[in-house]
């Protein structure tokens, strides 16, 4: 079901290397090997010294119970709904995560800094390269839609997935507590700490304790587990994927300290990841190991009998839901295009009327600037620019243009003349790496008030020197309203010094609340329009037409 590619498009999704690789820096998984040997140290001198724990009696059958038993209907149709959207989730994100293949506790992302990889490269020091070029290849068989650089397909699935998710949650929290089933999860004694450790020992040791039928009730350490899948995991996931929205950070500055910082959010976030694939590995396995026809019934018929009819519905379950991840493989090719104005229509649509409001106010100081800084964008290579990059700009005019009643042409010294704004801000860019960097340049509400739009014009649209990831001129789009927000301002300084070439100049865009892609390096051109439909393929940007990038990129 392998898409046909052209020979550009090979180039960028198959490369040469596609070996799987992973690294982790020493400092943080020689303290987790020690912990699960101090662990499973302690639970094996328990056992030697004093034996097998004694643990709580089980419960197998109905009579005189007070609890909940049995799984109602909502339940049932909620774990297999909350299978489905997690499986989406997870192949999702291995995707995007692929798109920059390190993690970081730092900001800066300095790639020698990451904590771990999954990539083998080392980047260059004498020679111009992209995060994109660092991108890794993964298989569909793991990731949809798998590949390389496909984040924006890989984003749309994701975030259409994640409001069905919360939406079958927040039904599910909701129903627990209108019930008697919370009592099934949520621990009402303290006991419960040293039953599961006994439950630990247990398995440790390898004796599988005394199950008790999870028709009636669970063990301890089942119900932790439960516990902190349902009301840990899931948040987590939520807060920590907020922490990583540009205009969210750079209007609430405090939000991602939370998490120490936002690439720690990036990496709470991968190891929410890991810990449901644990969870969903583990919890399969003693499905299997403790009474399977049975575990099956309960799950999908709401029966505690010994038919077969449970097993049969759940492999169906799960070969539907693979065949979905295969569908979506497929559509990821072959209707891309759908999928992306699906995500626009749902998640754009929400973002619009939500984050897309919020002003950017968050200012970092000098000393939190990067000491690296990612290279992104092919470098221009049309005659016009190197011949202003020889001049040093000096001949460099910038157009304004379109939908405004004063057309204008603006040297860089025209522009300097109406004042320098200063900021310190964090990058977003879209494959998931940061950056922090102090920019000059004119507020773009001085250019608006210059070229004073005509009526109909709502967006505004800068086109760039350089080239899309396919060829053709690049371009991207922002709304007047956010050209508008505070810090929204043309750049022609970084970190004090002016722009360099490989960095955007003569002129990059900085609307905070927006992702990386939408901030043009390279400015050769403004122009106002009341619609994109005209411009390229219609749909905003060089990323949104060839890689269905979203047109609001505020998360």
């Amino acid at each position: 079901m392998a898409p046909h590619f052209t020979d550009t498009q090979k180039a960028v999704h198959l490369p040469g290397d596609r070996s799987f690789f992973i690294s982790i820096k020493p400092h943080v998984i020689i303290p987790v090997i020690i912990l699960l040997l101090i662990l499973f140290g302690l639970a094996w001198l328990q056992y030697l010294v004093q034996g097998l724990p004694t643990l709580p009696a089980v419960s197998n059958a109905s009579p005189g119970h007070t609890n909940p038993s049995g799984f109602p209907a909502w339940v049932r149709v909620s774990h297999w709904v909350n299978f489905f959207f997690l499986t989406l989730i997870i192949r999702s994100g291995i995707s995007i995560l692929m798109n920059h293949p390190r993690l970081y506790w730092n900001n800066s992302c300095k790639p020698s800094s990451a904590w771990m990889r999954f990539t083998p490269l080392k980047t260059p020091s004498k020679k111009y390269w992209t995060s994109k070029e660092d991108a890794r290849y993964i298989s569909p068989l793991w990731a949809t839609p798998g590949y390389r650089n496909t984040i924006g397909i890989s984003r749309a699935w994701h975030f259409l997935t994640i409001p069905f998710f919360l939406l079958n949650g927040i039904i599910f929290i909701f129903l627990l507590f209108y019930t008697q089933q919370w009592k099934r999860l949520v621990p009402v004694s303290w006991e419960i700490f040293p039953n599961a450790w006994h439950v630990f020992v247990h398995y440790a040791t390898f004796h599988m304790p005394a199950e008790p039928n999870g028709f009636y009730s669970y063990n301890a350490l089942q119900q932790l587990a439960y516990f902190a899948v349902v009301f840990i995991l899931a948040p987590l996931a939520m807060f920590t994927g907020m922490a990583m929205s540009p205009a969210i950070e750079n209007r609430f500055k405090w939000y991602p300290k939370l998490f120490g910082n936002r690439q720690g959010a990036r990496s709470l976030h991968f190891l929410v990841i890991i810990a449901y694939a644990g969870f969903i590995i583990i919890h399969v396995m003693l499905v299997m190991l403790t009474g399977f026809t049975r575990n099956m019934n309960h799950i999908t018929l709401g029966t505690d009998g010994n038919s077969h009819t449970g097993i049969y519905i759940g492999f169906a379950l799960v070969i539907l839901v693979t065949g979905f991840c295969i569908f979506a493989h497929w559509a990821s090719w072959h209707k891309p295009r759908t999928i992306q104005k699906w995500q626009a229509a749902i998640n754009g649509t929400l973002w619009r009327y939500s984050i897309n409001r919020l002003k950017p106010k968050s200012r970092f100081t000098k000393k939190d600037i990067s000491s690296y800084f990612w290279l992104n964008g092919s470098m221009p290579v049309s005659d016009e620019w190197k011949n202003h990059l020889e001049e040093n700009f000096v001949n460099y005019k910038l157009p304004i243009t379109g939908l405004v009643e004063n057309p204008v042409e603006l040297s860089l010294n025209d522009l300097k003349k109406w004042g320098k704004e200063e900021n310190i801000t964090m990058h977003h860019c879209v494959q998931g790496w940061s950056g922090i960097a102090e920019w000059g340049g004119v507020s773009l509400r001085k250019i608006i008030a210059l070229v004073k739009p005509k009526p109909g014009a709502t967006t505004v649209v800068f086109y760039s020197f350089g080239e899309g990831l396919f060829g053709g001129t690049f371009y991207e789009s922002n709304t007047l309203d956010n050209c508008l927000k505070p810090q929204a301002i043309l750049a022609w300084e970084m970190n004090y010094k002016p722009l360099p070439p490989e960095h955007g100049a003569p002129l990059r865009l900085r609307v905070e609340n927006q992702l990386g892609y939408k901030q043009v390096k390279w400015i050769k051109s403004i122009e106002f329009v009341n619609t994109v439909s005209p411009i390229g393929k219609g749909f905003g940007g060089k990323d949104e037409d060839d890689e269905y990038f979203d047109l609001l990129a505020d998360t």
